[in-house]
């Protein structure tokens, strides 16, 4: 299948496997890309060091374009994102941040570079800063998703850029890749569904109550990492999203983000005198830290939060990377061909 995103990435498949901290890995990356679509490395959790080796790791283990990602506000960001322009990656995906900068480097080397809005304001922006394509994030994704729903989103962007867009929230098979292009998409990121395949490093725990939970359960609030944020509804997950952490226990917290992705203390003291509300909500974000750890890597829903999708409702089984895209393009193929027949 062919669309502008296939086309401006030279991929085969108009799927995307987005950034998502711990799962996103070169493993699961080079898996995405080999298997036609694009795979996007989640840089959140990484060190300088630990973001070159990664993208070292992708190249051996493919040599199909594939994208990093880039949280811009987050500590280390920045620092990872020159990484990655060093090393001329393919494509580069940044989110809540201004990218101009991103872009001037990336088209240097010929790189294409992706935004994530969940806006109309945001995406009139990023076209402006002269960004190749736009991730669209709709209500119903995991993690930070917008207040609106990818049925009204994707189609009321798409009518006022031209650039192309590539849908997220609430995607997940074939139905949905359909669905996606008659909004005016021209791909999806399937962000749930790729996180429940074999290939991925989501604790197998975590993938069984994915394939056992419906649409209806999961929870969106603020109070978990400071954003509004979708995770997976369990009594852990409420608890946590009952009321915000004190903000000073989440300072305490939030050292351990800072050191995870090398930021000297001395940093984020000095954030906290210098851009209080901004560092505040860091901190909430640091101290969410060790919950999505406990949940996305050890498997611990009883004391762990997991971020998931609304999309987990359809999503019935684990399969391979492989299986999963080539199933999804059977089916989408099936679904725009059914109102074709005379």
């Amino acid at each position: 299948m062919k669309t502008a995103i296939t086309e401006l990435l030279n991929i085969e498949k108009p799927l995307i496997l987005p950034g998502m901290s711990w799962i996103s890995t070169p493993e699961l990356v080079a898996a995405v890309s080999n298997a036609g679509g694009l795979g996007i490395l989640a840089t959140g959790p990484l060190s300088q060091a630990e973001t070159q080796a990664a993208i070292a790791k992708i190249r051996q283990l493919t040599d199909k374009p594939f994208g990093v990602g880039v949280t811009l506000m987050m500590p280390g960001a920045k620092a990872n994102a020159k990484v990655a322009l060093d090393a001329q990656v393919p494509v580069i995906n940044f989110s809540l941040g201004k990218g101009d900068w991103l872009v001037q480097e990336a088209k240097k080397y010929g790189g294409k570079v992706i935004a994530t809005v969940v806006t109309q304001k945001h995406a009139l922006a990023a076209q402006r800063s002269g960004v190749d394509a736009l991730l669209v994030t709709g209500h119903e994704a995991a993690a930070h998703g917008g207040a609106v729903t990818s049925l009204c989103l994707v189609p009321s962007i798409a009518d006022i850029v031209d650039i192309p867009i590539i849908a997220a929230g609430g995607f997940a098979d074939g139905r949905g890749l359909a669905a996606a292009l008659s909004l005016g998409a021209d791909a999806v990121a399937m962000g749930s569904r790729f996180a429940t395949s074999a290939e991925s490093p989501l604790h197998q725990n975590v993938k069984t109550t994915v394939v056992a939970k419906d649409v209806e359960q999961t929870i969106y609030s603020k109070n978990f990492d400071g954003l509004y944020a979708r995770v997976m509804k369990t009594p852990a997950a409420e608890q946590a999203t009952k009321k915000p952490m004190n903000f000073f226990m989440a300072v305490v917290k939030s050292f351990k983000a800072a050191k995870m992705v090398d930021m000297p203390l001395w940093k984020l003291l000095a954030g906290l005198l210098s851009q209080f509300d901004k560092i505040r909500m860091l901190s909430l974000f640091g101290a969410a830290t060790e919950k999505l750890e406990a949940a996305t890597i050890k498997g611990d829903l009883d004391n762990g939060v997991q971020f998931i999708g609304q999309s987990q409702g359809v999503i019935n089984d684990i399969e391979s990377v492989e299986k999963i895209a080539s199933r999804v393009m059977t089916e989408a193929d099936t679904a725009l061909n059914k109102y074709n027949r005379t």
